[in-house]
């Protein structure tokens, strides 16, 4: 028996459930409020040094006042009629008042190849809220003549759509991702309680981790922006309610053989610390290699979910305890679990499996690899160095519309032209290099005298793009540009622009992958090499989940070709892809290793790693269906790279769940023997 006083045993669990249920009704609102700090720009997300960072800086000698481009434009297939241009001529002259506008605007520019469409420039005030400027835009350009087509579109018009895309993003993923882990619970423990409880651990945790995201967001400590914040509540709730299984499963464990509720409690949350910490820990400093990251984008990603997973582990190891002793064995109502019953843990399905481990376990691990190896060999067919700003979205949005009718009667890069910067000597010589194949026009922005502006020695050059700013071609031919200017001597020429930045965010994200994915590795093999107490056992696992990872991108290629038939996907993907599953992938197998440690050092490698699988195979294979629903939660936002991000993390968790901890990892250990926890002494007492 417990030698603390009866009520200290009611009154330390009460007071933590009290303390959390105020700090979830104060935090909670704040999921909500996410997206006021949220920031969806590109160019804000690009290092210092980029190209196109310098180029907008030198801007600022030009025009005091950054702008980001939109296109009004404008069609009729029957021809433009009078009363069509009078609309757009006045709407112009309107548009120019409208708060948040660098006007005036220009006239109305007809289709140079025929007479059925229209276009002018809105530019819109970087500061503030673009997006707010252009839905306004977009409002007062109703009440078109019948039969005329109005659209806003261009880089303004993108990060509106955006903005929309990611409007209400919380309350959806919250309703989907809840409802999901929800039905899941109630199968898995057919309890109506408990998955209560478990889905306010992970409500709290997602309070608490919206409450400092906000706050940091806020006063500019950290970037947040619709990805990250929607990564956020779907990492929360995943982590929370896998952290919860795992305590739930080892506190109905210990109450068929502990009589007390509190010391049933005392003993699972003991037991489950570190391996619940372990696998946080690694989460945390797995995400916080992103910190290396040269974007910006990506850097607040790091903080944001180790954010997160710290709110889900205080939770899950605080709240959640304190409920489950308060509710002792109601909580598995109406199967609740008496003292002295049998573990069905080991028997059913983990016991078979754990038995056909035993009896071949190189035969099992080796046609495991083998299966795996069929996937691998799909990962060249990925198609991983970007897209398009316009395919990020899944469904038609105004600013892709417009870009269309753009594209049929103007250059294509016409409202977003590449801007180089250059020293005035070289104007001419630079204005010969830009005449290069995909660039319509190239001409110096003049002075009030008509003459090039000149400020400070340097000239600024607007090109316009025959093909779509936002499309591949256009960033190739943005490649070349630089290229030819730079060639120009003594110019000092850099090229910037819209086009520009969407190239230098794509070259900055394959360096990231290069850069951040040894560091991962070495980051989780060293919490391993501390966990487990070995340096054979880490390097095994994180072999395992690599090939998992790179089975996971294999199949995602075969289906982002072949089955959704998605353009491509951004240098990101692979990247956070990386991080996400070998973060969370690893996680198994620590659930997995350290009970096979645990159950090793009294019954020897090979017993101790057959009854971990079956002890542990229920509630980790639970875990991973969580957590891959959750993610799934994730293709709700129709936008490109987050269903991307959905399939690769919730199939790489299947695929990690089901046949590398299950079969894979275990058979292995088997086949190793104790030389698995080598330099350690359980490698040379093991029995």
């Amino acid at each position: 028996m417990n030698d603390h006083p009866r009520r200290l045993r009611w009154l330390i669990p009460a007071l933590l459930v009290i303390a959390w249920l105020g700090l979830g009704g104060f935090g909670g609102p704040f999921a909500g409020k996410l997206s006021e700090v949220a920031k969806n720009d590109n160019a804000a997300f690009l290092p210092r040094s980029a190209e196109a960072t310098e180029v907008a800086d030198e801007q600022k000698a030009f025009s005091p006042r950054q702008v980001l481009p939109a296109t009004v434009v404008a069609e009729r297939t029957g021809g433009l009629t009078g009363e069509d241009r009078r609309f757009l001529e006045a709407k112009a002259r309107e548009l120019g008042s409208v708060p948040g506008v660098a006007g005036p605007l220009g006239t109305p520019e007809r289709a140079p190849r025929d007479d059925q469409a229209a276009q002018f420039a809105v530019p819109i005030v970087a500061e503030g809220n673009p997006a707010e400027v252009v839905e306004e835009v977009r409002a007062r350009l109703d009440g078109a003549p019948a039969g005329l087509t109005v659209l806003v579109t261009g880089p303004a018009g993108q990060i509106a759509d955006l903005v929309q895309a990611f409007g209400g993003i919380d309350g959806i993923l919250l309703l989907v991702a809840g409802g999901v882990v929800a039905l899941i619970l109630v199968v898995v423990y057919r309890s109506p309680l408990l998955p209560f409880l478990v889905l306010l651990s992970a409500v709290f945790a997602l309070g608490l981790a919206s409450l400092v995201v906000y706050l940091l967001a806020k006063h500019d400590v950290l970037a947040l922006n619709g990805q990250s914040q929607g990564i956020l509540s779907i990492l929360v709730f995943g982590a929370a309610t896998d952290y919860a299984l795992l305590l739930v499963a080892r506190f109905r464990e210990q109450l068929r053989d502990t009589p007390s509720r509190f010391d049933a409690i005392r003993l699972a949350w003991r037991a489950t610390l570190e391996p619940i910490g372990a696998s946080a820990g690694t989460v945390v400093l797995g995400v916080l290699c992103l910190l290396f990251s040269d974007l910006n984008s990506n850097k607040g990603l790091g903080p944001v979910a180790a954010i997160g997973i710290g709110a889900a582990l205080l939770a899950a190891t605080t709240f959640l305890p304190a409920a489950l002793a308060l509710c002792g064995r109601g909580a598995f109502w109406p199967f609740k679990p008496a003292l002295g019953s049998p573990h069905p843990e080991t028997s059913g399905i983990w016991g078979r499996v754990s038995r056909l481990v035993g009896r071949r376990p190189r035969t099992v691990w080796v046609v495991t690899a083998l299966v795996l190896g069929i996937g691998v060999a799909f990962v060249p067919q990925l198609k991983a160095s970007g897209t398009a700003q316009s395919d990020v979205f899944l469904t038609e949005v105004e600013s892709g519309r417009g870009q269309e009718i753009l594209g049929r009667h103007f250059p294509g890069g016409s409202g977003a032209p590449a801007i180089t910067i250059a020293d005035a000597g070289a104007l001419p010589a630079v204005l010969r290099a830009s005449t290069i194949d995909g660039v319509a026009q190239s001409f110096p922005v003049p002075g009030p005298d008509g003459r090039p502006k000149v400020v400070g020695g340097r000239v600024q050059i607007l090109s316009v793009l025959t093909d779509p700013a936002d499309s591949e071609a256009a960033v190739a031919t943005v490649g070349r540009l630089r290229d030819a200017v730079h060639a120009v001597p003594g110019a000092n020429a850099e090229v910037g622009g819209p086009t520009a930045i969407q190239l230098d965010t794509q070259q900055t994200s394959k360096s990231d992958r290069a850069l951040i994915i040894p560091i991962v590795l070495l980051v989780i093999f060293l919490v391993l090499a501390l966990l487990l107490r070995s340096l054979l056992a880490p390097l095994l696992l994180i072999a395992t989940v690599v090939l998992s990872f790179a089975v996971t991108m294999g199949v995602s290629a075969l289906v982002f070709n072949h089955v959704l038939g998605f353009p491509g996907a951004d240098p990101v993907v692979p990247l956070f892809g990386f991080v996400f599953l070998v973060a969370l992938g690893i996680d198994y197998n620590i659930f997995l290793m350290t009970r096979v440690r645990e159950e090793a050092l009294t019954r020897g490698t090979r017993e101790g790693t057959l009854r971990g699988l079956s002890l542990t195979g229920g509630v980790i294979t639970s875990a991973g269906v969580v957590l891959a629903a959750t993610f799934s939660a994730l293709a709700v936002i129709p936008i490109l790279f987050l269903a991307q991000i959905a399939f690769i993390v919730a199939f790489g968790v299947l695929l990690d769940t089901l046949l590398v901890r299950s079969l894979l990892v275990p058979a292995l250990t088997v086949d190793v023997g104790r030389r698995i926890w080598w330099p350690s002494k359980l490698a040379r007492q093991d029995a």
